[in-house]
């Protein structure tokens, strides 16, 4: 994940997260292309210090973009866990709906809220 995606789903600038590297608060990936993170350690990050962290942009159709921290699977079901932002959003889908998405810790994705329901969507940029 670039820099400046981390630094989106954080609610913090690039500088941010780029000392957070230097203080070893986050892991470079070590490569030759632009500098990047790993999904899953900005996931443990954002789950650790969710209250901490600025409120992100939510839509008036109740729209939550974020990055899934957990997902437990069972026979039938899964539990899917986002944290957009402050919010911890869970939903339970389907297991074959959540290996269908890809869903894992690390994956951008974003939740859609309607009364009770919460539908998760995996981010078209994430790969």
């Amino acid at each position: 994940m670039r820099i400046s995606e981390a630094a989106e789903l954080l609610g913090v600038s690039d500088d941010t997260v780029r000392r957070w590297i230097d203080d070893g608060r986050l892991s470079r990936v070590p490569g030759t292309g632009p500098l990047s993170v790993r999904g899953a350690d900005v996931a443990a990050l954002m789950r650790v210090n969710a209250p901490e962290l600025p409120h992100l942009r939510v839509s008036a159709r109740n729209r939550f973009d974020g990055i899934v921290t957990r997902v437990e699977r069972d026979g039938v079901m899964a539990l899917v866990e986002l944290q957009c932002g402050p919010h911890r959003v869970i939903s339970l889908m389907s297991r074959e709906a959540a290996d269908d998405l890809g869903l894992k810790p690390g994956v951008r994705a974003s939740a859609s809220i309607k009364s009770t329901n919460v539908v998760i969507e995996k981010d078209q940029l994430d790969k």
